[in-house]
């Protein structure tokens, strides 16, 4: 049987070509918050009392993610007893075992091992399993004392080398909890035939409840109720998140597969700072990265990194790769849009840093897979919006920021072209690009140069997906969406002829289908965000076929 692996490289960590498991974090000073008590102590005391007076209890489900071919990451977060809320640093430490098996009746047990919960990561658990079957859905559980949690599903990938026929993949960004319900969440948790789940970042959001810009439009409270800014607050806020039903259902159902963007930190984060982040009341920004990424690594399915990053690759037998890049640690300051052309051009300036863009065009040059996929949390794809009238342009400020496009690769021109040219001068076909935090869908053509004009040669595609529930440009100009989609997507659909289609107002996710011959992305949308129980249904289905570089509109969603 496999046991739990505990050491491992620095990041980037690239399972295709390096088999070394990752270290665990090491011991970090811990922010001990008598707020995150106070404030998460009713929240999970109702759950708690149906567990023992005196705990443990598992109140924040099962996660997977991570897939590789002989193994997956496990995670689940343990509360010991009553007063050890998330984010407290209270609780004494609990010895966790964990199971994974063939059948969800755990009658054939293929691998177990034993793991600490312990104040100094809030809790949490994590067990990075090897030895397994590729391309093989296993169920798994968490143990403590008597109490079992609930129990996952979860799949590996195949095998390097491997003849794959088909990959399917459910697509999500930006979740905002005062906005909505995680509805995207339970519809894609119902499905069982995804090999995993790409979160392309904005998993949670730092800012205030009424913030963002949501006012007068909350549908039920965040906690904290204040921006996080403190170790504290991120991780009361990640187990807020994770106490939604919904949010456990995708978790327990599939392995996920995640970034983050901005808001897993600050609004429009860069290197040095954030849109958001102000020094004089909230500290240095440089600890409040440290605190953001330790309560990620913490609560989120992802491998930790011993550099603070996420940029990592996954290979899906011959059929794709999967590159994950992280376009917030390494990035300099978005330049307003004040600042002329020239500035946006400069070379000296970057969105990848210079070791991850490197990485990147290494990766997708030695590539064998037919298929290059790669998870750029914000869109590649230029966008221009100068003919979008005056009220309209308002709205994308309120939705975007003052800056608009240029939080996106449009602010950083010169490593999309050094990124676009490798595609083209080296012919590297099949690559798609895989976006969010935009809060619209899109189906993109690529082009090189990144010139507005229908001649432009496209070297790859694109898909952007909407919001899970954050607002998006209808919810934001409080004009009827009929009316917002006609005006802007024909502004926007203008000037920028390589935008194939737009959803300037739907909530939803995406369902990614790969196979020899195309890749398709069916868009789903919500009937109501503000809905619990919202149905689904495909809006549109675009696809780029194996050798072409361009979309074309798919007349049927893929069957499932």
């Amino acid at each position: 049987m496999s046991s739990a692996v505990t050491n491992g490289p620095a990041t980037p960590w690239d399972p295709v070509s390096d088999s070394r498991p990752p270290r665990n974090l090491g011991r970090r000073t811990v922010a001990v918050g008598t707020a995150a008590s106070a404030v998460l102590l009713p929240l999970s005391s109702g759950l708690l009392s149906a567990q023992s007076a005196e705990g443990p209890a598992f109140l924040h489900g099962v996660a997977s993610g991570d897939p590789l071919p002989e193994g997956v990451l496990l995670w689940t977060r343990v509360t010991p007893s009553r007063e050890a809320v998330p984010g407290s640093g209270k609780g004494a430490p609990v010895e966790v075992t964990w199971e994974v098996a063939d059948d969800e009746d755990f009658t054939t047990v293929v691998a177990r091992g034993r793991a600490r919960a312990h104040a100094a990561a809030d809790h949490t658990v994590k067990a990075d399993v090897r030895g397994l079957r590729p391309d093989t859905t296993y169920w798994f559980r968490f143990s403590a004392g008597p109490v079992r949690s609930p129990a996952g599903r979860t799949r590996t990938a195949s095998a390097k080398n491997a003849e794959v026929g088909n990959l399917r993949f459910g697509v999500v960004s930006c979740s905002h909890y005062e906005a909505g319900y995680f509805a995207a969440y339970r519809h894609l948790a119902a499905r069982t035939d995804l090999h995993a789940v790409l979160h392309l970042g904005d998993y949670i959001y730092e800012c205030a409840s009424g913030e963002y810009p949501v006012e007068g439009k909350i549908v039920r409270k965040v906690q904290p109720e204040h921006e996080t800014v403190t170790l504290a607050d991120y991780r009361v806020r990640h187990a807020h998140y994770k106490l939604d039903p919904d949010l456990q259902a995708i978790h327990a159902a599939h392995p996920v597969v995640a970034m983050w963007d901005d808001h897993e930190f600050a609004n429009n984060a860069w290197s040095g700072g954030a849109e958001s982040h102000t020094s004089t009341d909230e500290g240095g920004w440089a600890e409040r990265v440290r605190a953001a990424k330790q309560a990620y690594f913490e609560w989120m399915p992802v491998r930790p990194s011993t550099e603070g990053t996420t940029y990592r690759r996954f290979r899906f037998g011959r059929l794709a790769d999967l590159h994950l890049l992280d376009l917030r640690s390494f990035r300099d300051h978005q330049p307003p849009r004040t600042f002329g052309r020239r500035v946006r051009e400069d070379p000296d300036r970057t969105i990848t840093g210079r070791a991850q863009l490197d990485w990147l065009k290494a990766g997708l040059s030695t590539s064998s897979a037919r298929w290059r996929m790669v998870g750029t949390s914000v869109m590649i794809a230029p966008f221009v919006f100068d003919a979008v009238p005056t009220d309209t342009r308002r709205s994308l400020a309120r939705l975007l920021g003052p800056a608009f496009t240029l939080d996106q690769w449009d602010g950083y021109t010169d490593d999309r072209r050094e990124l676009l040219t490798h595609l083209r001068d080296n012919r590297i076909a099949n690559t798609v690009f895989l976006a969010g935090d935009i809060h619209m869908a899109f189906a993109n053509n690529v082009p090189v140069p990144a010139a507005l004009s229908a001649g432009a040669a496209p070297v790859a595609t694109e898909f952007v997906v909407a919001s899970v529930t954050s607002p998006n440009l209808d919810d934001v100009s409080q004009v009827p969406s009929v009316e917002v989609s006609s005006e802007a997507t024909t502004a926007i659909r203008r000037t920028n002829p390589h935008v194939r289609w737009l959803d300037t107002d739907s909530h939803g996710y995406g369902v990614l289908d790969v196979d020899a011959q195309r890749v398709q992305m069916d868009y789903f949308v919500l009937s109501d965000k503000t809905d619990r129980d919202a149905t689904a249904e495909v809006r549109r289905s675009y696809r780029t076929l194996s050798g072409t570089q361009r979309l074309e509109q798919a007349d049927t969603p893929v069957p499932t």
